[in-house]
């Protein structure tokens, strides 16, 4: 080689060094002119590189390829080098040669080696960094993660272009049914258009990112604001499925609940969790008190959260120190008007006043508490009991609510019976009344709970009917003994025989016998809505008709013959 071509050469691999040791200057097309004035150099017609992720993606031909440069004329392979890295990757550059390349000397040949090595050590480490790009800032899925959006609010801080946009979280509504209707696969492909869709209206402006399941958080401008909160209420979201006939084109709504932050004009931050925090508070909120489910945070959600907060620290002591009362609200024979059983329900007396249950049990709900203090109830409730039994009163079925929480317990029914059994009180004084549940999975682990309760001839009953998930799949695939209808059955005084309520309502108790099941009316309020009872043949009712909540001295008063028609 002249001593010209060496200074050629010396020039060219300087500048090819620069270039891959500087990638946050790299230039993609200076770098593929360079590799075109090496090729012209030597006479190369094709120089290309491969990236595997391992030994078993590259004997199944998996991997990506790049073509630094070709002439179209390739036909043999000069040289080609394969490395194999610290994470097991493997890299594989090859130089082709066409008709017209030559013999090339030791030195010629050392120099290309040279050449592609450095190329490789190059597309290796450029492949490193996407490899901890996807697996930091994106999940398992390919989407967005928490990660990303923090990193991402993080910059647009940095530089004051927080003000004037909106950040949300949100969570899509009842997308296990979306799963279980028609499958994971194909709810995977909704969820992944519904985001499509949210990422449209946002931009490259904007972000939505991942946190787990079918939570996710965001943020866009302002400007598009409306958009997105439309985009909550519901949208169509296109999939395709498996069909008789090959794919089938299909489409359903779509739609989440969300807590939606917005950011003032000038607005900085002064810690990401701030926003995270914000976000955290106001989508629960919409998710278990808004009205449509989607709530826009201000400082009303911060002095609930205050009062959340309080509720959670005072609750132990309060535990401690049986601060919470059961009240027993009669259940009435609409017939005869004697009391045939009762609700147990909680009343908290804390410094001298009383705190309604929905001041407190929603934010229980939001843990296990909720769960000691059932367990507390059911305590108290069979403490009342065994004191009934030993006064030689007249005792009636007692039902204690159960919250949800409780189903993943796989020591429900032990936990049960542990308190019921330490008082001696007989199984049949004693309803468990549960909620329909909102899930899939809820609803396997209700049933699992009814009917080992049912083993124990421990009664229960479904509360709310009418208000949850597949109401019908509910008491036809589980064993309960009591059904709740739920108030909204009930017809307004000014509805005639023929209306939508009192047809439903007439059919829901008739099949509710027929079903074997106990029926009971609840939120009665008016003489016509007993009336309405007695005609359709429902037996028991409850509700401000009858009676309140009552203190337990009050309650024992009445159970001692008490009619609620000879008053």
């Amino acid at each position: 080689m002249a001593e010209r071509n060496k200074e050629q050469f010396s020039e060219l691999f300087l500048k090819m060094v620069d270039i891959t040791t500087n990638p946050d200057e790299f230039n993609r097309r200076e770098y593929l002119m360079l590799l075109r004035q090496f090729a012209e150099y030597y006479g190369i017609a094709k120089a290309s590189s491969a990236f595997y992720k391992s030994a078993s993606h590259e004997a199944a031909g998996d991997g990506e390829s790049l073509i630094g440069y070709d002439n179209g004329k390739a036909t043999s392979v000069v040289l080609s080098r394969r490395i194999v890295t610290k994470t097991t990757a493997i890299i594989i550059g090859t130089i082709y040669g066409d008709e017209n390349t030559g013999e090339f000397s030791d030195e010629d040949m050392k120099n290309m080696d040279l050449i592609l090595r450095t190329v490789l050590s190059f597309v290796s480490r450029n492949r490193l960094q996407r490899a901890v790009e996807d697996l930091g800032f994106y999940d398992e899925y390919h989407y967005k993660n928490i990660r990303y959006f923090i990193r991402y609010i993080t910059k647009k801080n940095a530089t004051k272009e927080l003000g004037g946009k909106f950040a949300f979280r949100l969570n899509l509504r009842h997308f296990s049914l979306v799963n279980k209707d028609i499958g994971r696969a194909a709810g995977d492909r909704i969820m992944r258009n519904y985001v499509s869709v949210l990422e449209e209206i946002v931009g490259s402006d904007g972000v939505v990112c991942r946190i787990g399941g079918d939570n996710f958080i965001g943020l866009g401008n302002t400007a598009v604001l409306d958009k997105v909160i439309e985009a909550f209420k519901g949208v169509p979201v296109n999939y395709t499925v498996n069909g008789e006939n090959g794919e089938e084109a299909r489409r359903t709504m779509i739609s989440a609940t969300a807590g939606v932050f917005v950011m003032h004009e000038g607005f900085f931050l002064a810690n990401p969790d701030d926003i995270m925090d914000k976000l955290a508070v106001t989508s629960i909120s919409a998710k278990i008190g808004s009205r449509d489910g989607i709530l826009f945070y201000d400082d009303s959600v911060e002095q609930e959260t205050e009062k959340t907060k309080r509720i959670q620290s005072l609750f132990p002591g309060a535990l401690k120190n049986r601060e919470f009362r059961a009240y027993y609200q009669p259940k009435v024979d609409v017939q005869t008007g004697e009391i045939v059983g009762a609700e147990a329900l909680c009343r908290w007396f804390h410094d001298g006043e009383m705190i309604m249950p929905a001041q407190f049990i929603p934010v229980l709900e939001q843990n296990s508490d909720i769960c000691l203090l059932d367990f507390y109830m059911l305590d108290s409730v069979c403490r009342d009991i065994r004191r009934w039994m030993e006064e030689k009163r007249s005792i009636v079925k007692i039902s204690v609510n159960l919250s949800r929480k409780h189903l993943m317990n796989i020591d429900l029914l032990s936990s049960i019976l542990g308190i019921i059994d330490k008082y001696g009180v007989p199984h049949e004084y004693i309803e468990m009344e549960l909620t329909e549940t909102t899930t899939d999975v809820e609803f396997d682990n209700l049933k699992r709970v009814v009917e080992l309760l049912h083993k124990e001839k421990i009664s229960t009953s479904v509360d709310d009917f009418g208000m949850g998930y597949s109401s019908l799949n509910l008491i036809r695939q589980i064993p309960w003994d009591v059904l709740k209808v739920d108030r909204s059955f009930l017809p307004a005084d000014t509805d005639n025989d023929r209306s939508v309520t009192n047809l439903m309502l007439k059919h829901v108790i008739s099949m509710t016998y027929d079903l074997g099941l106990d029926c009971i009316a609840e939120g009665v309020e008016t003489p016509a809505q007993v009336e309405i009872l007695r005609k359709n043949h429902c037996r028991v009712a409850q509700g401000f008709f009858y009676d309140r909540p009552l203190p337990v001295e009050e309650f024992e008063w009445k159970l001692d013959g008490y009619n609620y028609y000879d008053k």
